[in-house]
């Protein structure tokens, strides 16, 4: 009797555990939130290929972790703060969702970086550029995956300055991404010998750059400096072309340039500009692999932010796994401790301040002859290890690193 009482105490104390573990999934489901431009001059970069990279992430995981299920589902924030915080504080209030990925756009980024604190949730961010995000206004919750401001920066504009071009005029986009992202270039600029003639800021989502364009032109400056991202980008480059400013022997740097834009310009109004990059679809096997498949899917090679976002599922998913639970602190702690190796980073490390440290690339756009197909557009400069380009830990002014 003894014997059977002491096996029936034992079976219901194992069913309690198996139920107390399997209950650390939060509701029975990991949901993930993929918050992204879906109509405007990011949507190319990000957007619709944003969310099919986290699918795919997600397929190839087996569409479980622990048993559960994992959702997906997304929103267009619009590229205002406003909407996206609107839109992540129902996700994480009513829908249950565990984390967001993608956030394009730093001043939306910035925003939902603080929610996701006050919620105790996870910010997976590939899409926003703003250093600040793992600076002054660094989380214990949020990953800045991808890139920065300061490594698009520090990796451009100590090869630029190098080489001899040691002036430079920003055309600056006007909100905290542009700010942030011409700050952290004119410093670069400056530590490295050269000087900075001059700036000027042009509204998000421009559409005409003539004024801002033939003020960077007068001002002489060998470097006319892009500070801006997507369409703005695509806009300005376009137009400095139709005003002829590389054949008058100024030199066009865009500091965010996605192969895209590239691609949507053409090879022939691109060539020979620098572009920093934290991937290239043929860098290797695995990249083109994976960037096959998701051409496939949706018609285009990926961008870095796209990579990015497959890499940050799986990372996301991984420790989730390993912890037996979707509590956004185990699951950052478990993150963090676990290095990145797959297509898009080797020996990658997410620091305290929430840089995921890998390495950067710059890259020269081919010339016409020198393409081989339409999307073979980049050759290799220069490999940057992580630890070169992005901001040193003790620099970035974030709270959460110790002072000595």
């Amino acid at each position: 009797m003894k014997s059977f009482t002491a096996t029936l105490l034992a079976a219901v104390a194992f069913a309690a555990s198996c139920g107390a573990a399997s209950a650390q999934i939060s509701d029975d489901v990991v949901k993930i939130g993929v918050l992204t431009d879906m109509s405007s001059l990011y949507a190319d970069a990000t957007g619709k290929g944003s969310l099919t990279a986290v699918q795919m992430a997600v397929a190839d995981y087996g569409g479980k972790v622990k048993g559960k299920p994992i959702e997906v589902v997304s929103a267009d924030h619009q590229n205002k703060p406003d909407v996206g915080v609107s839109i992540a504080r129902n996700w994480y209030d009513n829908d249950k969702v565990d984390a967001i990925f993608d956030v394009p756009t730093s001043s939306v980024a910035l925003a939902i970086s603080q929610l996701t604190r006050e919620k105790n949730k996870i910010l997976m961010n590939s899409g926003a550029g703003s250093s600040d995000l793992t600076g002054v206004a660094c989380s214990p919750n949020t990953v800045h995956y991808t890139y920065d401001t300061y490594a698009l920066s520090n990796v451009a504009g100590k090869a630029m300055v190098k080489r001899g071009e040691d002036t430079w005029f920003f055309v600056t986009a006007d909100y905290a991404f542009g700010h942030a992202l011409e700050r952290d270039a004119a410093n670069v600029v400056k530590e490295s010998g050269g000087k900075v003639l001059g700036a000027v800021r042009h509204p998000l989502n421009s559409s005409d750059f003539s004024s801002f364009l033939l003020q960077a032109q007068a001002s002489k400056a060998k470097v006319i400096a892009l500070a801006n991202a997507g369409g703005d980008t695509t806009n300005a480059l376009k137009q400095a072309a139709e005003f002829g400013i590389v054949q008058g022997g100024q030199k066009m740097i865009a500091l965010l340039q996605e192969i895209t834009d590239t691609h949507s310009l053409g090879i022939k109004a691109t060539q020979g500009l620098i572009v920093t990059d934290a991937f290239y679809w043929d860098m290797n096997d695995e990249t083109r692999a994976f960037s096959k498949r998701f051409y496939a899917k949706v018609g285009k090679m990926p961008t870095m932010i796209q990579a990015g976002l497959y890499s940050a599922t799986m990372h996301y998913l991984q420790a989730i796994d390993a912890t037996g639970t979707d509590e956004a602190q185990k699951v950052m702690v478990q993150m963090r401790a676990t290095p990145i190796n797959d297509f898009f980073a080797k020996n990658g490390k997410i620091r305290i301040d929430g840089r995921m440290v890998h390495d950067m690339y710059l890259f020269e756009v081919k010339k016409p002859e020198e393409s081989k197909g339409e999307w073979d557009l980049y050759k290799l400069l220069a490999t940057v290890p992580g630890d070169e380009a992005f901001r040193p830990l003790d620099k970035g002014n974030c709270p959460l690193v110790k002072k000595d």
